[in-house]
Parts: C-alpha cells; sequence; structure tokens
C-alpha cells in the first residue's frame, strides 16, 4: 500500500509520528538472530519460539555446523536435532518442525526457502511472524513482524485493543506505508524490549524517559 493510498486516519497519523519518533532511535531494522543463509533464519525464527534470541543464537552454530541446509536437515536423525536444540524449550516439537520443513522444502520447493509469507506459512511450526521476519530479512518485501515485545506495546499504545498478532499486523499495514512497515515493527520491537518492558516499563518510574510517552495510551500499564 503506498502513502496515498493510506487513509488519514486517526491511527494512521498516530502511526506515522510513532514511526518517526522511534526508526531514528532504532535504526538496524535487521533480525536479532544470527544467520547466514535464508534457511539458517528460518530454522532459527523457528527456535525462537518461548525463548530468546540470545539462547537461539548460542545454540545454532552447532546446529548449522551439522545441517547448514535443507537437505541435511531433511536426512537428519531427530535425535540429533533435539539433542542441540534441547536448551531453546519445547525441543520435541521444534526439532520435528525443522525436520518436516526441511523435507518440504526439499519436496515443494526444489531446496530453496519459500518467498512468500503465503508459501511460508504452509510449514510447520512457521506462523506470520516467521514468514514476516523471513521475507522481509532475506527478498525485500515489507514486513510486519509481531512478537511478544510489538504486541505488548501496540496494546498499550492504543494500536490494537486485541492480543491477536494477525489483526495487529493487519492494523499497521492497513495504516503505514508499505516502505515503513519492516523499520517500524523493528523499532517497536526494540522499545518494547528496552523501554516499554512487560514488567518495568520505563514510564512507571519517569515518564519523560519513554520517546513516545505523548502518543501512548499506557493501557493495561500500573499506576497510569
Amino acid at each position: 500500500m503506498e502513502m496515498d493510498a493510506i487513509e488519514k486516519s486517526p491511527l494512521s497519523i498516530k502511526l506515522a509520528k510513532i514511526h518517526e519518533i522511534l526508526a531514528p532511535l532504532w535504526p538496524d531494522a535487521v533480525p536479532l538472530l544470527h544467520y547466514r543463509t535464508c534457511f539458517e533464519l528460518l530454522c532459527s525464527v523457528v527456535l525462537s519460539a518461548q525463548c530468546t534470541d540470545e539462547q537461539v543464537n548460542a545454540v545454532t552454530p552447532v546446529l548449522f555446523s551439522r545441517f547448514p541446509d535443507a537437505e541435511s536437515m531433511a536426512e537428519a536423525d531427530i535425535a540429533q536435532i533435539e539433542s542441540i536444540i534441547r536448551p531453546t524449550g519445547f525441543y520435541h516439537a521444534k526439532a520435528r518442525h525443522l525436520s518436516e520443513s526441511a523435507k518440504l522444502i526439499m519436496s515443494r520447493f526444489n531446496g530453496q526457502v519459500p518467498q512468500t509469507i503465503e508459501e511460508l506459512v504452509t510449514l510447520p511450526g512457521v506462523g506470520r511472524k516467521t514468514a514476516n521476519l523471513v521475507v522481509s530479512a532475506c527478498f525485500g518485501t515489507p514486513g510486519v513482524i509481531v512478537d511478544t515485545h510489538v504486541m505488548r506495546t501496540a496494546i498499550r499504545m492504543g494500536i490494537c485493543d486485541k492480543p491477536d498478532p494477525e489483526l495487529i499486523e493487519m492494523t499497521i499495514r492497513k495504516n503505514l506505508p508499505e516502505s515503513q512497515l519492516t523499520a517500524f515493527s523493528h523499532a517497536l520491537n526494540r522499545h518494547g524490549k528496552h523501554v516499554c518492558s512487560a514488567r518495568k516499563p520505563l514510564c512507571l518510574t519517569d515518564l519523560q524517559r519513554c520517546p513516545v510517552a505523548g502518543l501512548c495510551e499506557r493501557i493495561g500499564v500500573a499506576n497510569r
């Protein structure tokens, strides 16, 4: 959706102001996960479910040294995958997802990570968050990556009133130009991680420490 196609609603104006403030503060609009290929990024995001990026980054060097691509992952003994990724939690399900996704990539996509959100979400364990991150980082497609940080800040700011990742994604897509989507979601992620944290958002101790305090409704924040 181009700039002139965005309806100038109060929400679109608000998002434009949030983007204008946060994007320069967090200009590194790339994944925090370590990867060298699209396949490695895909696997890393699958592993990041209910796990920190730091823990995933500690595990993946060993995983990718043994299984660097879809072909090797598809042929791997699932018990070996489990033993490596165990520290990321839910390792039985995650190992199964990695194995089954690799097999589908080999059989359905000629060994290449699919390039669209619609194709990516057909892979086991791949939801829209993962798909948006992969297409934006690997293929330059505008993405809205709604992880827990983005969802929390979106609700607190009044961008969306339901903890529904797809609804939040579509709301942001509807109200921001495509050219700003990826940078906006990465900036909102960093803001949620470092400023608007789950338990102790900085506004609780000093409202002036939040750069978007004037645009935030602080929904659900204690001691408003």
